[in-house]
């Protein structure tokens, strides 16, 4: 493939790129977790401030479709114009689509990229395996496809899979409740309450495994103990990552097992708009930062970082999605000039139709600790925006 890629580019830099990805391979779980027994990097800030790795210039005027799921969350509205920003710097046109959570507009928003010339695809996939009859368009016609973030299921279209290392994002998560409760110390038993993210999105599984794994063994031994009883994925699930479900479940778990003075000790949360509808119960239901329980979160949205200044939410998984705009301007730019692209992980992803090459950025936490240094002198955030 490379070489006939090779001779294709030599001729006409705008004809349709060959697809570097479409492994194939026996179906494996996608829920099995990288080696990650490394103990996460807390203090120190990611590396935010370097320029797109474009030394090499893209071919003239190459398209590029940008398929994000929603502008309903603020870190998708952060990904995808700190893509669109560092694309046009790096020389290419960049068309860039939100759906609305919608499915069938992601799939009709992909479908007029390939029609419009895009001549490589990063997708951000509302539903994990709702995109194999769009991409099948773009494999016949030699689109490459980076899932963004999100892995592409079933689909032997994705090239390559760019996001940050999921399973460390739910250990890391494990880990903080672990070691503010003192787990290994203390007498104990703490009570907890568990909430992971939407059944379709694949990272969901890694974030809530990552977290479980750390958490479980405490759960088995009686320290930690799940009032509820609800410890599975589908038990903890949250339908679209939907602040109002989270919001609304937290207040079931209130109302049937912490009225009578249980203490609640902890929550778990996958991420942020999840958190946030845990902390709006919580608050509803009249706790303070006097007795609120350790609750986790990922991206750093304002609201969760104003909750974690106020004393309530936490900690929160900092991914830098100017990191990551950057990986995908690298992994696009040796697409388009053919030579190898970047990829640090070809074990652990596995969309149903084989393996899929990846880069992993590392996350880190930000709590009351050291948000100033991660996310106000980072420049991610302004001081005023954090008020």
């Amino acid at each position: 493939m490379k070489k006939i890629f090779s001779i294709v580019l030599s001729f006409a830099l705008l004809l349709s790129l060959a697809s570097c990805g479409g492994n194939t391979g026996s179906t494996t779980t996608t829920t099995a977790a990288p080696q990650t027994t490394a103990a996460p990097q807390t203090t120190a800030a990611p590396q935010t401030t370097a320029a797109p790795n474009t030394t090499a210039a893209p071919a003239t005027n190459v398209k590029v479709g940008i398929a994000m799921p929603t502008k309903d969350l603020q870190r998708w509205n952060q990904d995808g114009a700190n893509m669109q920003q560092q694309f046009e710097a790096a020389g290419y046109q960049v068309d860039l689509q939100y759906a609305n959570n919608d499915p069938a507009t992601q799939v009709s928003q992909i479908e007029n990229m390939i029609t419009g010339g895009c001549k490589v695809l990063v997708i951000a996939a509302i539903q994990a395996d709702s995109l194999t009859t769009a991409l099948a368009t773009a494999k016949a016609q030699n689109i490459p496809v980076i899932a963004y973030d999100r892995l592409i299921m079933n689909s032997d279209a994705v090239s390559y899979y760019a996001t940050f290392d999921n399973y460390m994002v739910g250990t890391i998560q494990g880990q903080y409740i672990r070691d503010t409760l003192k787990l290994d110390t203390a007498a104990g038993p703490f009570n907890i309450e568990l909430f992971t993210g939407d059944p379709g999105d694949n990272n969901a599984h890694f974030f809530f495994n990552g977290a479980m794994d750390v958490l479980k063994p405490y759960i088995d031994s009686g320290k930690l103990v799940v009032p509820s009883g609800q410890t599975t994925f589908d038990q903890c699930a949250t339908q679209a990552w939907s602040t109002e479900n989270s919001q609304s479940r937290m207040e079931n778990l209130i109302s049937a097992y912490y009225t009578t003075g249980t203490k609640l000790d902890a929550v778990l949360s996958s991420n942020d708009s999840v958190a946030n509808g845990i902390t709006n119960a919580l608050v509803g239901s009249g706790y303070t930062k006097d007795n609120f329980p350790i609750l986790t979160g990922q991206d750093c949205d304002i609201t969760s970082v104003k909750n974690m200044i106020a004393g309530l939410q936490s900690m929160s998984i900092f991914k830098d999605t100017r990191t990551l705009a950057k990986q995908v301007v690298d992994m696009v730019t040796a697409i388009v000039n053919g030579t190898t692209v970047p990829v640090n992980d070809t074990k652990t992803y596995d969309n149903g139709t084989g393996i899929i090459p990846s880069y992993l950025c590392v996350p880190v936490f930000a709590d009351i600790n050291n948000y100033q240094s991660l996310l106000i002198d980072s420049g991610y955030y302004t001081a005023d925006q954090l008020k």
